[in-house]
């Protein structure tokens, strides 16, 4: 993290990317091995039901932060926002999100040490997070058949409990290059 100082105070700067993303009953079968001749069975189902994972990540140290709330809205934004704010009080944290209704209501209430920075239009692709979410679906996810939404709650926490544990994966998936250059120390 970058130190500076603000308002007299001694802060840390820390870039965060946020996101959220449904996870449900609906499922959509993947490719997975078997053996030759045999056709692989893979449960499907078309139930709507749905919670969702809010998430930050700081590409530069790996650190993450993460909630599974019931709805994409402003009140759960806002519970998400004092979260993080509850988990870097020292630090300033520059938050770039998508555009999201949410991310821009009037309702919305953030934190003295946090800053919305909002994505251009229609560019995940320059969200880091995304590649979480992808690491979720393809690690916990796959090819599984959930019975109840609080399965899929159990599933998806264990998911994200892993990821926040282990800095080193979610810096290796979200510190991309022309991010982690920016805070590069000059010898």
């Amino acid at each position: 993290m970058v130190n500076f100082t603000l308002c007299g105070a001694d802060k840390s700067f820390r870039l965060m990317y946020q996101d959220e993303a449904g996870f449900g009953r609906i499922n959509k079968p993947k490719a997975c091995w078997c053996g030759d001749g045999v056709r692989p069975v893979v449960p499907c189902h078309r139930v709507r039901e749905y919670v969702y994972a809010y998430g930050a990540v700081s590409p530069i140290d790996g650190q993450m932060v993460s909630l599974v709330l019931p709805k994409s809205n402003t009140e759960c934004m806002n519970i998400f926002l004092a979260e993080v704010s509850k988990r870097y009080p020292n630090d300033y944290i520059l938050m770039v999100c998508d555009n999201a209704p949410w991310h821009k209501s009037q309702g919305l209430n953030i934190p003295e040490n946090i800053e919305l920075y909002p994505l251009l239009p229609y560019t995940p692709e320059l969200n880091p997070i995304e590649m979480i979410w992808d690491e979720l679906r393809e690690k916990f996810f796959r090819n599984d058949f959930f019975k109840t939404l609080s399965a899929v709650m159990d599933r998806l926490c264990e998911g994200l409990v892993y990821l926040e544990m282990n800095q080193e994966i979610v810096k290796s998936i979200t510190g991309w290059n022309w991010i982690v250059s920016m805070f590069a120390k000059e010898n």
